[in-house]
């Protein structure tokens, strides 16, 4: 069974709840996946990459970002474990900051010189489906940018 990385779109007054009522994050997280299908995909608060998040680790890792998009800034304090630790946390500030450096680099440009073996994948559609994981992430971040909203980010 792989790992996959999740995300969850939060507003700074639930971010700030969050941090102050740990299970509250969990609850609301419950809440957001039951509805997530009714939502238009504009509207969607919860994004996956599935297990593409190790090979956009690799990807991101190779920029100097200003946060790690990929495994979030700092754990939820006094978050329960959501499979693989708990929660982190990436604020507005700290989404707006990275989606602004990775606006203009399309996948392209990030993966120019990136040797297939890297990612530790011998599928040789292997960069065809990481291109694809990261236009869909860029567009979950560049909607949670619009928003001003901030992120959970966690592995399961």
């Amino acid at each position: 069974m792989s790992t996959l990385g999740s995300y969850l779109r939060l507003s700074a007054a639930d971010l700030a709840r969050a941090v102050e009522q740990p299970g509250w994050a969990e609850e609301f997280r419950g809440e957001q996946t039951e509805q997530e299908e009714l939502r238009a995909p504009s509207e969607q608060r919860l994004h996956e990459t599935g297990p593409a998040w190790s090979e956009l680790a690799v990807l991101l890792g190779r920029r100097d970002l200003p946060a790690d998009l990929v495994h979030g800034d700092r754990p939820l304090p006094g978050a329960e474990d959501w499979g693989y630790g708990p929660p982190r946390l990436l604020a507005p500030e700290q989404v707006a900051a990275v989606e602004s450096r990775l606006a203009d680099l399309p996948f392209d440009v990030l993966a120019a010189d990136l040797d297939p073996a890297a990612l530790g994948d011998d599928d040789p559609h292997a960069l065809d489906h990481l291109a694809a994981e990261y236009a869909a992430l860029r567009a979950f971040l560049a909607r949670t940018a619009r928003y001003r909203h901030g992120l959970l980010v966690w592995y399961a």
